[in-house]
């Protein structure tokens, strides 16, 4: 049966507290016979991160060019918030060495943008200093940042990042992540995130879908990793991001740093990202982050996928 796409109504925009940007039921992917993906069920909310993780080959970069409507699903629904804006980081990207290609002409691949925007998406990446080197001679972790810094550009509701972190040492994944955090939290937007990293995935990660052609586990990173079918997936490794999930999660730090047990603090108490232990019954004030910008229904270029921050 072909897949349908609709609009989510526009209670339901990408800008709306609670609302949805992308929502996919029971899609497949066929190719030659052969379901790449089958049955897979898939929502994204603003200021989520949402991370696919399995195998080689088990679907996670199909289903996120779904989402990113550069492939049309063969069976399923999928339903997109209007005018969403989306930004994206491909897996890989090649430019020929021989072309005098500068950060700066990156940024502008597919679509014009003001010198001050560019400015800013770069600085904010923390490459600000290379808006005119050649492409070529940045390093991984620079390469990876000015793809970032184009994904961001145009302010995106929702970024999808295929493994943003290859061919970048561990100090640079490290900082990596962190700068996705980062921009999750300033721009509110929602996050697909393809990755095989296993420890970042269970200690940072808001919900996790565990693929192999179908959806093995889904759910928080706590529930996914108690899951057997996770297990046995990942065997080893699995344990290992188990254990560094557990060691982010049994304790909270006070405002002075000391570790508090969370099975023997205060139940009515909770903790924030910034080490610091709260009572339940206390107010907060919250700043999500969510930017005034423009919202145009825009096709994403499939002869260009990295065209898809763009929204050209």
């Amino acid at each position: 049966m072909p897949q349908t796409a609709r609009a989510i109504g526009r209670d339901s925009a990408p800008n709306t507290a609670g609302g949805v940007l992308f929502r996919a039921k029971g899609i497949g992917v066929q190719r030659s016979g052969d379901w790449l993906i089958k049955g897979v069920d898939l929502t994204i909310n603003p200021g989520e991160i949402v991370t696919l993780i399995g195998p080689n080959g088990s679907g996670k970069t199909t289903t996120a060019k779904v989402v990113l409507g550069l492939l049309q699903p063969d069976a399923g629904q999928i339903e997109r918030a209007p005018g969403l804006r989306v930004g994206y980081v491909p897996q890989r990207l090649s430019i020929d060495d021989t072309l005098p290609f500068t950060v700066k002409r990156l940024m502008t691949m597919t679509g014009p943008a003001d010198d001050d925007a560019i400015s800013r998406a770069l600085t904010r990446a923390g490459v600000g200093h290379l808006a005119d080197a050649a492409v070529q001679r940045l390093s991984g972790g620079e390469f990876q940042r000015a793809l970032m810094a184009r994904a961001i550009l145009r302010r995106p509701d929702l970024l999808v990042l295929d493994e943003p972190v290859q061919g970048v040492d561990f100090a640079g994944e490290v900082a990596l992540y962190e700068l996705i955090r980062n921009i999750r939290d300033e721009l509110g937007c929602g996050i697909l995130l393809v990755s095989h990293d296993l420890h970042f995935v269970m200690a940072e990660t808001d919900r996790v879908l565990c693929l192999n052609h179908h959806v093995c586990c889904a759910g928080t990173p706590q529930s996914v990793a108690a899951d057997p079918e996770y297990r046995r997936l990942f065997g080893p490794r699995a344990v290992e991001a188990l254990a560094l999930y557990q060691h982010h999660h049994d304790h909270a730090h006070g405002p002075d740093g000391e570790v508090i047990p969370l099975e023997s603090r205060d139940p009515a108490a909770h903790s924030h990202g910034d080490g610091a232990v709260c009572r339940l019954d206390h107010a907060h004030e919250h700043d999500h982050g969510h930017y005034g910008r423009s919202h145009n229904p825009d096709d994403i270029d499939p002869i260009d996928p990295a065209g898809a921050t763009d929204g050209q």
